[in-house]
Protein backbone atom coordinates (compact mmCIF):
# COMPACT_ATOMS: atom_id res chain seq x y z
CA UNK A 1 0.00 0.00 0.00
CA UNK A 2 2.55 2.34 0.88
CA UNK A 3 4.29 1.80 -2.50
CA UNK A 4 1.40 2.52 -3.92
CA UNK A 5 1.02 5.81 -2.21
CA UNK A 6 4.89 6.58 -2.88
CA UNK A 7 3.98 5.83 -6.74
CA UNK A 8 1.15 7.97 -7.18
CA UNK A 9 2.68 10.81 -4.71
CA UNK A 10 5.82 10.85 -7.03
CA UNK A 11 3.60 11.41 -10.34
CA UNK A 12 1.73 13.61 -8.77
CA UNK A 13 4.44 15.66 -7.84
CA UNK A 14 6.51 15.11 -11.11
CA UNK A 15 3.37 15.97 -13.21
CA UNK A 16 3.28 19.28 -10.81
CA UNK A 17 6.62 20.24 -11.58
CA UNK A 18 6.50 19.69 -15.25
CA UNK A 19 3.71 21.77 -14.97
CA UNK A 20 5.03 24.81 -13.35
CA UNK A 21 7.93 24.84 -15.68
CA UNK A 22 5.43 25.70 -18.72
CA UNK A 23 5.15 28.96 -20.26
CA UNK A 24 1.42 29.09 -19.81
CA UNK A 25 -0.25 30.58 -16.58
CA UNK A 26 -2.71 28.34 -16.07
CA UNK A 27 -0.31 25.35 -16.45
CA UNK A 28 1.53 26.79 -13.80
CA UNK A 29 -1.90 27.50 -11.61
CA UNK A 30 -2.56 23.61 -11.80
CA UNK A 31 1.10 22.79 -11.23
CA UNK A 32 0.92 24.82 -8.09
CA UNK A 33 -2.16 22.63 -7.58
CA UNK A 34 -0.79 19.02 -8.24
CA UNK A 35 2.60 19.50 -5.90
CA UNK A 36 -0.18 20.96 -3.28
CA UNK A 37 -2.35 17.63 -3.49
CA UNK A 38 1.04 15.22 -3.65
CA UNK A 39 2.13 16.80 -0.21
CA UNK A 40 -1.63 16.49 1.22
CA UNK A 41 -1.04 12.58 0.06
CA UNK A 42 2.51 12.69 1.69
CA UNK A 43 1.16 13.98 4.35
CA UNK A 44 -2.35 11.22 4.64
CA UNK A 45 -0.08 8.35 3.92
CA UNK A 46 2.89 9.66 6.76
CA UNK A 47 -0.23 8.94 9.21
CA UNK A 48 -1.64 6.02 7.60
CA UNK A 49 -3.13 3.82 10.52
CA UNK A 50 -6.30 1.95 10.56
CA UNK A 51 -8.36 2.03 13.85
CA UNK A 52 -11.79 3.10 15.41
CA UNK A 53 -12.59 6.65 15.11
CA UNK A 54 -11.57 8.59 18.07
CA UNK A 55 -14.55 9.71 19.27
CA UNK A 56 -15.24 6.95 22.12
CA UNK A 57 -12.17 4.36 21.15
CA UNK A 58 -13.51 0.84 22.65
CA UNK A 59 -11.23 -1.49 20.90
CA UNK A 60 -7.44 -0.57 20.66
CA UNK A 61 -6.18 0.45 17.89
CA UNK A 62 -7.39 4.05 17.30
CA UNK A 63 -7.12 6.15 14.14
CA UNK A 64 -4.88 9.28 14.25
CA UNK A 65 -7.18 12.49 13.69
CA UNK A 66 -4.72 14.93 13.96
CA UNK A 67 -3.16 14.02 10.26
CA UNK A 68 -6.65 14.22 8.68
CA UNK A 69 -7.51 17.59 10.56
CA UNK A 70 -3.97 18.84 9.03
CA UNK A 71 -4.51 17.55 5.53
CA UNK A 72 -8.13 19.00 5.78
CA UNK A 73 -6.51 22.67 6.53
CA UNK A 74 -4.25 22.09 4.01
CA UNK A 75 -6.65 21.06 1.67
CA UNK A 76 -8.70 24.51 2.06
CA UNK A 77 -5.56 26.33 2.36
CA UNK A 78 -4.89 25.22 -1.39
CA UNK A 79 -8.13 25.99 -2.38
CA UNK A 80 -7.60 29.51 -1.12
CA UNK A 81 -4.81 30.03 -2.88
CA UNK A 82 -5.85 28.45 -6.32
CA UNK A 83 -9.06 30.87 -6.11
CA UNK A 84 -6.56 33.66 -5.26
CA UNK A 85 -4.27 32.73 -8.33
CA UNK A 86 -7.05 31.84 -10.83
CA UNK A 87 -8.59 35.61 -10.05
CA UNK A 88 -5.14 37.04 -10.63
CA UNK A 89 -4.82 34.95 -14.39
CA UNK A 90 -7.83 36.57 -14.64
CA UNK A 91 -7.18 39.62 -13.95
CA UNK A 92 -3.84 39.79 -15.97
CA UNK A 93 -5.75 38.53 -19.14
CA UNK A 94 -8.47 41.44 -18.78
CA UNK A 95 -5.33 43.64 -18.55
CA UNK A 96 -2.68 42.16 -21.15
CA UNK A 97 -4.78 40.13 -23.67
CA UNK A 98 -2.84 36.96 -22.80
CA UNK A 99 -0.88 34.88 -20.33
CA UNK A 100 1.62 33.39 -22.33
CA UNK A 101 4.45 34.62 -20.27
CA UNK A 102 6.61 35.02 -22.49
CA UNK A 103 4.43 37.32 -24.66
CA UNK A 104 3.83 39.36 -21.08
CA UNK A 105 7.81 39.71 -20.96
CA UNK A 106 7.98 40.67 -24.61
CA UNK A 107 4.79 43.16 -23.48
CA UNK A 108 6.54 44.52 -20.83
CA UNK A 109 9.71 45.04 -22.33
CA UNK A 110 7.74 47.04 -24.87
CA UNK A 111 6.48 49.36 -22.37
CA UNK A 112 9.88 50.10 -20.20
CA UNK A 113 11.11 51.23 -23.90
CA UNK A 114 7.99 53.37 -24.23
CA UNK A 115 8.65 54.82 -20.45
CA UNK A 116 11.99 55.33 -21.26
CA UNK A 117 11.81 57.12 -24.30
CA UNK A 118 8.73 59.35 -22.13
CA UNK A 119 11.38 59.84 -19.81
CA UNK A 120 13.89 60.99 -21.62
CA UNK A 121 11.44 63.40 -23.66
CA UNK A 122 10.13 64.78 -20.30
CA UNK A 123 13.97 65.41 -18.94
CA UNK A 124 14.80 67.42 -22.51
CA UNK A 125 11.98 69.50 -21.23
CA UNK A 126 12.59 69.77 -18.06
CA UNK A 127 16.28 70.79 -19.21
CA UNK A 128 14.36 73.77 -21.72
CA UNK A 129 12.44 75.17 -18.71
CA UNK A 130 15.45 75.02 -16.16
CA UNK A 131 17.68 77.16 -18.83
CA UNK A 132 14.50 79.47 -20.03
CA UNK A 133 14.32 80.23 -16.19
CA UNK A 134 17.99 80.68 -15.64
CA UNK A 135 18.33 83.75 -18.35
CA UNK A 136 15.14 85.18 -17.50
CA UNK A 137 16.39 85.58 -13.82
CA UNK A 138 19.72 86.74 -14.86
CA UNK A 139 18.39 88.99 -17.20
CA UNK A 140 16.48 90.53 -14.31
Amino acid sequence: MNLIFAATVGTLFGTGVLLLLKADLLRVVLGLVLVSNAANLTLMSSGLSRGEAPILPVGDAVADPLVQAMTLTALVIGFAVTAVLLALVVGVHRARGSIDLDELGRQETQYAAQDDEREAAHDEERELETERDTEYYEAR
